[in-house]
């Protein structure tokens, strides 16, 4: 029947939006029955773009895709922070192969759209094609294209010209949803043939804006969020939406404002990001009820957080991690913190989980707020360099425990479990009887204690600051485990047998039950495993991580089938890895990763990465004889536990050779600052109105660099007058966000440097609306009659993130403001930024400086005239001074290797250096702040076989001599494998 406006709202924040809905129809299916009818089989196989149209629906409990449980465990990556499309699949491949099921994925708009009316998607933009590899790789999507996206990077992802026009952002501002209606018209175009509902794609969930509390529950915001949903609904896209909220506030949950639409659904998330330090919070379903109770904010629908952190950010300076960068945000929030934090989300009814980040990336060009330096590796999982980091091994573990065992799709609160020293969560499924425990040690000592579960008091040693997962009466496969002190990875069915897989810390001993009525025959496969028969049970002990895999081989008894159990500690588990195939389900053992597996026939085709000398185990279908690894046949044995083994080891990975960096030419530049330059060609600063948030001073002309179309990076100004007889101090106000500065020069003359303070603890870093007044002093020298020029280069460094929806994003950049000090000149002013947007490269690429705007950064530039010169240098200018040089790799073909660009020098040196790898602005480095030191060089920008140009361009402040001082390569990782590279 056709539904009003208000009646579908209502329905929104009832049951009957347990919708499992399909293409361009479907029809909804209330919870209570969506719960009573889903089956206890395994959850969906690994999504592609089948052709075949899918459902989606959900419960309180889980998504339901086809009408099976599903639990998400997504990972976050943003495809603007790689600007190396071929790296994309890289990235996915590890995500999948390590236990993600889905990759959550912001759109920047200011990525994508130069000016008003332009959207480019190609090249490094080109959406369709990261859709396209998720869908290939095997990977759900959660698409996020905003408007507003945060994410620390400029303006929250809102486009330059945005800050430039009429309209309030994030209101029902007419103005403002025009643009933003433009926007998603573009996204949605490309979205829409993505969509897992219409089988050309595996976009399962769709965002509308991030983390909007500015106007929660009121008049402006339901009319904001109601008017994206209907846009997002007019255009096609069908699967659930959802919005952020910004903490467990219980904001706009189902019925929260008017969706006005049938299909699809609306999901409530919330995002979190505690500290180590903090005790895990109880923020889910189960948790305590009401709008601040997390999930069960909306009991209809299944708990979800968006965000959850993987790691966090870090500012200029360094202070969240003590100038350490971000190795110490991957030690302290490690893989105990995930084990921790994670199983409570689980234990707490969160079955839609998506870790921010999982591979952070680089922020280069301009794209960073101004909270963050050009890294934003995150302390992730997988790091800035694409290596998979230790804290894989909780991600790997739950990632694929989620997928194989069903079990965790569906569990209730059971009783009340106590144990000394710990905090201990008891769930149940309530269709097959198994039951969780999750042990939590808040304490920073390791506690042994006596665990009550349904199958008798367990003997259990949790270390501290860790948590661990426990399970009685799970099925594995034909048999039923009555307890294990290990942690189940999965179990699954290879060939004719089934396979299950526990883990645990290296060290532990692995204690594990399995109800037995009839005496199984049992074969002890690797020595370090001890196993008795007794009452009906078997009973096995293995000490973890004393000899990689240990394997126990469980046959007849009570079933034919033979069961396989595998013990490994976290560093051997991932290195396993399941893989479904249309000839069945393979297991691989061995390899640094598994990207790819193919059954033809008799033989198994595998793709992936070695670092180390490695042998390779695959069990799978019946009949498989032959192995070949990245396309070489491998002498393989059969083994007594039903695998496929190589019968020696893969070599290890080739060396990598680096060159030292040398034969650089320099050259001066800032010629603006001198009295003769020619300026006729500069936009005139006339302007006496702006929409910018800061006002325009009394009696002076706008001097807001947006106002003028330049958005991005280093502005000139250029301000003329005459008479300066009585001229004793020029004071000029700017605005620029943290560590933001300005140089002055009157006639050609510098007047000094001014630059805005690091951050501290203390500090709120993610204000971006910083501002000062920089006085110089004018000598006597310079006051005279006639023509002056005050020349003046302001660094910004990019917009407010807008995070309160205030509109703060217009806060001005570039100078605000000048006042004189013994004179009062009438004074012209003429200000120049970034030339047109590179074609290839985008709008976020360069900024004002003279030799960007005349090419100095690109490859093809001629530099033989400029001066030869060796590092380390030692100079003092105020300005800017470019340095050129080339370098030639040639890493085997077969290697990928990881390259950085380091540079040191004395700290007490002050200067900061843009760097240009073969046109690409890859980062700001400044050497007295950091602490960022080395600079990820991404393959497809960097070439590995071939010559390489490389251009830093130093602003030098005068109060030190600068450098560059040491400045080399750096080896940052190296496998045999990887994938093909194009360059960009």
């Amino acid at each position: 029947m056709a539904l009003s406006r208000r009646t579908f709202s209502a329905l929104a924040g009832s049951a009957a939006l347990g919708l499992a809905l399909g293409g361009s129809g479907g029809s909804g299916a209330s919870s209570a029955f969506a719960a009573r009818s889903v089956p206890t089989g395994p959850a969906p196989a690994p999504p592609s773009a089948d052709g075949a149209r899918h459902t989606i629906g959900y419960d309180r409990y889980s998504l339901l895709v086809d009408g099976r449980r599903l639990v998400v465990w997504s990972g976050e990556m943003h495809p603007f922070r790689l600007p190396s499309p071929s790296l994309w699949r890289d990235v996915l491949q590890k995500m999948r192969a390590h236990g993600y099921n889905a990759v959550s994925v912001y759109v920047a708009w200011n990525y994508h759209s130069p000016a008003p009316g332009r959207y480019d998607f190609t090249g490094v933009r080109d959406l369709d094609l990261f859709l396209r590899t998720a869908a290939e790789t095997g990977l759900y999507v959660v698409l996020r294209p905003g408007p507003y996206i945060n994410a620390e990077v400029d303006a929250g992802g809102f486009p330059g010209w945005l800050t430039a026009t009429k309209g309030t952002a994030r209101t029902d501002d007419p103005t403002y949803l025009r643009h933003v209606d433009e926007w998603l018209t573009q996204v949605n175009r490309i979205a829409r043939k993505h969509l897992y509902t219409q089988g050309d794609g595996t976009i399962l969930l769709y965002q509308i804006e991030n983390e909007y509390d500015a106007h929660p529950g009121d008049a402006t915001g339901r009319a904001y969020m109601s008017h994206l949903y209907q846009k997002v609904r007019a255009d096609g896209i069908d699967v659930p939406l959802f919005h952020n909220d910004k903490g467990r506030n219980g904001y706009w949950v189902p019925g929260s404002f008017g969706t006005g639409g049938e299909k699809g659904g609306w999901l409530y998330g919330f995002d979190g990001y505690p500290s180590p330090s903090q005790t895990p919070p109880d923020w889910g379903t189960f948790g305590p009820g009401g709008a601040k109770g997390g999930a069960s904010a909306s009991p209809s629908t299944p708990g979800f957080v968006p965000e959850f952190g993987g790691g966090w950010f870090d500012p200029w300076g360094g202070a969240w991690f003590d100038g350490k960068g971000y190795a110490e945000s991957r030690r302290t929030r490690d893989a105990a913190y995930e084990r921790r934090f994670y199983l409570t989300n689980l234990a707490n009814g969160l079955t839609l989980h998506n870790v921010y980040m999982t591979f952070g990336g680089t922020s280069w060009g301009w794209l960073p707020a101004p909270v963050v330096y050009t890294s934003y590796d995150y302390g992730a999982a997988i790091d800035e360099a694409r290596n998979v980091t230790a804290k894989i091994a909780p991600m790997h573990q739950l990632g694929h425990l989620l997928q194989r065992v069903p079990d965790f799709a569906k569990l209730d609160r059971a009783a009340e479990v106590k144990a000394e020293g710990l905090k201990v969560y008891h769930l149940t499924n309530p269709d097959t009887g198994a039951h969780v425990y999750v042990a939590r040690n808040d304490g920073t000592d390791a506690v042994t204690t006596d665990l009550p579960t349904d199958a008798g008091s367990l003997r259990v040693t949790v270390p501290g600051k860790d948590a661990t997962l426990l399970t009685t009466g799970l099925k594995l496969g034909e048999r039923t485990l009555k307890y294990a002190t290990a942690e189940p990875l999965l179990c699954l069915t290879a060939g004719r047998q089934d396979i299950a897989l526990f883990t645990g810390r290296k060290g532990q001993m692995a204690e594990l039950v399995l109800k037995c009525p009839v005496e199984p025959f049992v074969m002890r496969l690797d020595p370090e495993a001890a196993w008795v028969y007794d009452n009906d049970e078997l009973h096995v002990n293995v000490p973890l991580g004393q000899g990689g895999l240990t394997r126990i081989l469980v046959q007849k008894g009570e079933t034919e089938t033979p069961l396989l159990l595998l013990f490994a500690d976290d560093a051997t588990a991932v290195r396993l890895f399941p893989y479904d195939t249309p000839s069945g389900t393979l297991l691989v053992y061995g390899p640094a990763l598994l990207r790819h597996a193919e059954v033809r026939g008799s033989e198994v085709h595998l793709t992936g990465d070695v670092t180390g000398g490695t042998s390779i185990e695959v069990w799978g279908p019946r009949g498989i004889g032959t192995l070949v690894w990245n396309g070489r046949a491998l002498p393989t044995r059969v083994t007594m536990s039903g695998s496929l083994m190589t019968t020696g080891l893969l070599p290890a990975v080739p060396e990598v050779r680096l060159p030292a960096l040398g034969g650089w030419r320099m050259r001066t530049e800032n010629p603006e600052a001198g009295p003769g330059f020619d300026d006729s060609g500069w936009k005139a600063a006339d302007s006496r109105t702006s929409f910018s948030t800061t006002p325009v001073p009394d009696g002076g002309p706008v001097l807001f660099a947006d106002d003028y179309g330049f958005h991005y990076g280093d502005v000139w100004y250029r301000g003329s007058f005459t008479d300066s007889t009585g001229l004793e101090e020029v004071s000029l106000a700017y605005s620029t966000g943290t560590q933001g500065l300005l140089m002055a020069w009157l006639d050609g003359e510098p007047l000094g440097t001014h630059r805005m303070p690091v951050p501290d603890k203390d500090t709120t870093v993610r204000q971006g609306t910083w501002t000062a007044t920089a006085a110089f002093p004018v000598r006597e020298a310079l006051r005279s009659s006639g023509r002056h020029v005050l020349s003046v280069l302001v660094r910004r460094m990019q917009h407010d993130q807008d995070g309160k929806g205030l509109d703060t994003h217009k806060a001005a950049r570039g100078l605000t403001a000048a006042a004189f000090k013994g004179a009062d000149p009438e004074v012209s002013w003429r200000i120049q930024g970034e030339a047109a947007a590179d074609p290839v490269r985008g709008p976020m690429n360069s900024g004002g400086l003279y030799g960007e705007r005349e090419g100095w950064h690109l490859p093809g530039f001629r530099d033989r005239d400029w001066e030869a010169v060796s590092f380390p240098r030692a100079a003092r200018y105020q300005g800017v001074t470019w340095y050129r040089t080339t370098f030639r790799l040639s890493v085997p073909a077969d290697v990928d290797a990881s390259v950085g660009l380091t540079l040191q020098d004395d700290p007490y040196r002050a200067y900061r250096a843009q760097i240009f790898l073969n046109g690409w602005n890859m980062g700001q480095y400044i050497n007295d702040v950091g602490p960022q030191h080395t600079f990820v060089l991404p393959n497809g920008v960097l070439r590995t076989r071939g010559t390489n140009t490389l251009a830093l361009a130093v602003l030098s402040e005068f109060t030190t001599l600068s450098g560059p001082g040491a400045v080399s390569l750096t080896l940052l990782g190296r496998a045999s494998g990887g994938v093909p590279v194009t360059p960009v």
